[in-house]
């Protein structure tokens, strides 16, 4: 019997591979929908959101049908909002130009909204069982270890997707992409790797080393920039608040919002002047602080209450309906921030 270090891994995968919802499927619409989630997001918050989806639009042609505020509200809380958009366009490229199927081949998946080179690969192999290189964080960390690759993160990333390269076999790529994730996430986690149990521990040059839980090496992070805003939370004599829908494009594009101003490095000297509407508007205590990938958001929150004549542009919502609208994470902060000091 081979005893490859492909092999050493899949015998290992086929005996504690993680129970995921997403796991056996062949289905490309949901080995998409589980990757397209799965980017710069935990395995645990994923979990609810692919499976409310799959219940709600359980094929790409029911996706693609779907009001493009449901699939946002359905999204809302997952974050890195421009994935959901992608999805959207996607389901409805894919129905109308392709007929409800998806690329078979890397090079067709990458033409997809939202579909970069690791997606590609994974729904390739995953579903397609092509023989095709899935490089994740988890996989990185995995090779720079396995090979002792001292060269830090992100210089590193073709040397290591050369050696995850050499490693995928031509029969079951699918599982050997899986398996490889689920050894960086369960075994050689980013600290206290388990190397005592890992199937791969004889081959291992940094084990040998001792350098294991060093790599992969990093470039120090420049500090995180901070941005500064003002929300303003509006209500009218009903009790209802107000919202607006942000532009198209950009951080955030197409969700609903509680209105503020822009966000830039000095807070407005009068936030006022950017207020949906004239009012006597009340500074509120605290702020809400929220981090995005490339800065920190500090936002202060005014709020009044709404003349009789006044005619803000937006959407007037129940309170208890709030949850009804694509409010992305950091809008649901503000909501609980002014609903505990505005009342």
């Amino acid at each position: 019997m081979p005893d490859t270090l492909p092999d050493r891994l899949l015998v290992w995968y086929d005996r504690d591979a993680r129970t995921l919802p997403w796991r056996g499927l062949t289905d490309p619409y949901a080995v998409w929908l589980s990757e397209v989630m799965l980017q710069q997001t935990t395995v645990a918050a994923v979990i609810p959101y692919f499976a409310r989806f799959l219940a709600r639009w359980p094929t790409v042609q029911s996706l693609a049908a779907a009001p493009a505020d449901a699939v946002m509200a359905e999204w809302a809380g997952l974050g890195y909002y421009a994935r959901a958009r992608n999805l959207h366009a996607c389901a409805k490229l894919v129905t109308q130009w392709r007929g409800g199927r998806f690329p078979e081949d890397e090079a067709g998946l990458r033409q997809l909204p939202g579909v970069g080179d690791y997606t590609a690969a994974a729904i390739a192999a995953i579903a397609f069982g092509q023989k095709a290189v899935v490089v994740d964080g988890n996989v990185e960390r995995v090779m720079a270890r396995l090979h002792a690759v001292q060269e830090p993160l992100p210089k590193a990333k073709p040397r290591l997707k050369q050696l995850a390269a050499a490693l995928t076999p031509d029969l079951r790529a699918g599982d050997y992409a899986q398996a490889v994730m689920d050894l960086g996430a369960t075994i050689c986690t980013p600290r206290k790797p388990a190397c005592g149990i890992c199937p791969w521990q004889s081959a291992c040059e940094s084990r040998r080393l001792g350098i294991a839980e060093r790599l992969p090496a990093k470039l120090e992070k420049p500090a995180r920039p901070i941005r500064f805003g003002t929300a303003f939370w509006l209500t009218d004599a009903k009790g209802r608040v107000l919202l607006r829908r942000r532009p198209p494009q950009g951080l955030l594009g197409g969700m609903m919002e509680i209105p503020s101003t822009e966000w830039s490095e000095t807070q407005p000297a009068d936030p006022t002047s950017q207020a949906p509407v004239a009012a006597d508007w009340r500074a509120l205590p605290g702020e809400v602080r929220h981090i995005f990938t490339h800065f920190q958001l500090n936002l202060r929150i005014m709020a009044a209450k709404a003349g009789p004549g006044g005619r803000p542009s937006g959407l007037w919502v129940e309170l208890d309906r709030l949850g009804e609208h694509a409010l992305p994470t950091v809008m649901r902060k503000l909501v609980r921030h002014a609903l505990a000091k505005a009342y």
